[in-house]
């Protein structure tokens, strides 16, 4: 038995009593879907707090932000002055090949008049505009100047741009470290409860799924989010320094652009929702298929498994299709309005410069403006299903970290020295407070006493044990440890003094020697060699090719049913608790192994206080103590010959059960 927090995370058997209630099964396949699942996939995101809690998280890089703020901005400034300068040059260019074609001698003036007096009165006026000198040409040297300022300008426009996403890529991917670990620390303090009511593949996809889709999001999103932001700033500044009027009627796009995209943001929103639920359900539905596969076969229930797998891919297909389509509308009806703000921007331009309002240069760096300026809403709008999906996961990912969480822990202390005295005092308990399972439950065990529960499935037998290791919490009374309150000491303290093997093993991948030294950290070779002694293990250990360092696949699949469940019980042996505790731990031994593993357990239980859960008559006959249990209650106790002299409940079940099992022997 491993002293660390995760070791035991869910104890479950064919007797245990039934958690949290579940909803009902979708199909003959299906293993059932907790009601947080259901929950999520109803419940309608609040976008708004759950984008401001997701840009808190990113508060601890607050510095880093500012250094990439600033490098945005000045990247930003170098960029939008950039069609200026481009402007400028177009202007010697275009006021070198109108002066070419002047007659030399005259001043502008002249010319003008001379066009006026011609009937040339519109050309005049395009001329009064322009800064040319009749008779000279394009102007190199000046050409040059503004070329070389306009490429310095974007080429520190680039570096600086390179260097703010690498910095904001830094602080996005260390924001998302922490979000994971955040969400493992939150899982180690979530208690039983919780999982219990939760399909295994439904929160492997918060944890992975969802919380790689928040990665993403913020890496795709913030920094084109920022220079958009900024370069709609420095872009609308420099417009209302060449032509206010043009300004004005590129910023009208703006509100017809928001209307549009918060009209279809909404709709889309919630198809993201139902996106990533369906995705949620089918990684459970996966999971439960990949897990059960050869259960699945032996009833031949593949072809329900692939309807119920069909139904809910079709649910992702559909959500996903319409969240998609719906969101990705945005970006092409913002270059329609866009696009047709460019159209009145080159006729207007066109005739300011037709009557010597404007240069030439101010209208071509003006388009270049309006493309910019619809660039960044164009961009923003198509950031919308992004931000939208990773709001949506970023949600699902604080369900888990806003999930109740198990009560505080205390800072009692035990005893040095470990009895093994418990007692159950007035206990209540219950899963749901609708369904009372335990009611004023009192018992007790003395200092090396092995305690067998019998009782029929539902009766509250693992249920016990389970409290006594503070896998629930009590609704009432108390249970003592050496006459110290269970409740009042650390939850780590309570378990590294008992320990425990479930009826379902479960082993890690690794090799058999550390599945051994996991209940034992630091443990020694010969203390590993010892254990697996004493549980029988050593002997089919060495009739495998590696021994003690032969690894244990995925699924425990190189080692049989009885072989996992010796690991388990010298995992246990090499823990050496205080107080034993064992749940159907020989149910998938066979017979004549059952004789030597219950040897070896007499062996560990001596000295210590053991509770016994199990059917079979060589571990109940033995026992100090029988407790009979029925509907949460104890309702007779005492050794094996007196509850037959009794008979009473344990009279009956030993007539059905081992009677019968005796007379098979």
């Amino acid at each position: 038995m491993s002293r660390r927090e995760p070791l035991i995370t869910k104890p479950d058997s064919p007797e245990k009593e039934p958690a949290a209630p579940k909803r009902p099964r979708q199909g003959p396949a299906r293993m059932g879907h907790g009601p947080m699942a259901q929950n999520v996939a109803e419940k309608a995101i609040n976008f708004g707090p759950s984008l401001r809690r997701l840009m808190g998280m990113l508060r601890p890089e607050r510095m880093l932000f500012a250094v990439v703020v600033a490098m945005g901005t000045v990247a930003v400034v170098a960029s939008v002055v950039g069609p200026k300068i481009l402007g400028k040059a177009t202007d010697v260019i275009f006021n070198g090949v109108i002066g070419r074609q002047l007659p030399a001698g005259m001043t502008k003036e002249q010319v003008i008049e001379m066009l006026r007096a011609g009937g040339q009165g519109q050309l005049a006026d395009m001329l009064g505009g322009l800064n040319v000198v009749p008779g000279q040409g394009i102007d190199f040297s000046l050409l040059g100047r503004w070329l070389l300022l306009a490429l310095g300008l974007y080429v520190a426009s680039a570096l600086l741009g390179f260097l703010q996403n690498f910095l904001l890529n830094r602080a996005v991917q260390r924001t998302v470290y922490r979000m994971r670990d955040e969400v493992r620390a939150k899982l180690d303090r979530l208690p039983l409860r919780y999982f219990d009511a939760q399909p295994r593949g439904e929160l492997l996809s918060r944890i992975t799924n969802d919380m790689d889709n928040v990665s993403q999001t913020l890496q795709q999103t913030l920094g084109q989010l920022l220079n958009s932001v900024l370069t709609l700033i420095g872009v609308t500044i420099m417009m209302f320094t060449v032509s206010p009027l043009l300004a004005w009627l590129t910023l009208a796009i703006v509100p017809l652009a928001g209307v549009v995209s918060v009209i279809i943001g909404k709709r889309a929103q919630k198809q993201f929702v139902g996106m990533w639920a369906a995705t949620g359900e089918l990684n459970g539905e996966v999971e439960e298929a990949y897990s059960g596969h050869a259960l699945v076969k032996v009833f031949g229930r593949q072809r329900e498994v692939s309807q119920v797998f069909d139904q809910t891919n079709q649910k992702l297909f559909n959500s996903a299709f319409r969240a998609q389509f719906i969101s990705g509308i945005i970006m092409p009806v913002n270059s329609l309005i866009g696009n047709l703000n460019y159209v009145v921007i080159a006729v207007v331009g066109g005739l300011q410069v037709a009557n010597g309002r404007m240069p030439l240069g101010n209208v071509q760096a003006f388009i270049q403006y309006s493309r910019m300026f619809t660039q960044p809403i164009t961009q923003i709008a198509s950031m919308a299903n992004l931000l939208q999906s990773g709001v949506a996961s970023a949600e699902r990912v604080f369900e888990v970290l806003d999930a109740v969480e198990m009560s505080p822990e205390a800072d009692g202390q035990l005893p040095e020295v470990i009895e093994g005295h418990v007692e159950f005092r007035d206990v209540d308990f219950s899963y749901t407070p609708e369904r009372p399972l335990i009611a004023g439950l009192d018992m007790e065990a003395e200092p090396g006493q092995t305690i067998a529960i019998v009782g029929p499935t539902g009766a509250g037998k693992t249920t016990l044990v389970n409290l006594l290791e503070r896998f629930y919490e009590i609704d009432g009374g108390q249970i003592l440890l050496d006459g110290v309150d269970i409740a009042s000491v650390p939850r780590a303290t309570l378990r590294s003094k008992l320990g425990m093997v479930l009826q379902e093993t479960w082993l890690f991948g690794g090799t058999i020697r550390e599945n051994i030294a996991y209940g034992k950290p630091g443990a020694t070779r010969d203390e590993v060699i010892a254990a697996a002694t004493a549980a029988h293990v050593d002997a089919f250990v060495h009739q495998l090719p590696d021994g003690y360092e032969t690894l244990i696949n995925e699924e425990g699949t190189n080692v049989s049913a009885g072989e996992k469940q010796l690991i388990t019980i010298a995992r246990a042996f090499i823990a050496d608790p205080e107080v034993l505790i064992l749940d159907e731990a020989t149910s998938s031994v066979d017979t004549r192994t059952e004789v030597l593993v219950q040897q070896a357990m007499a062996r560990l239980r001596s000295g210590r206080t053991s509770f016994v859960i199990a059917h079979r008559l060589s571990t109940i006959r033995d026992a100090d103590l029988i407790l009979v249990m029925a509907e949460g209650a104890i309702v007779e106790q005492g050794s094996h010959d007196e509850l037959i002299k009794a008979r009473g409940a344990y009279y009956d079940l030993y007539q059905s059960q081992f009677a019968a099992a005796l007379n098979g022997e």
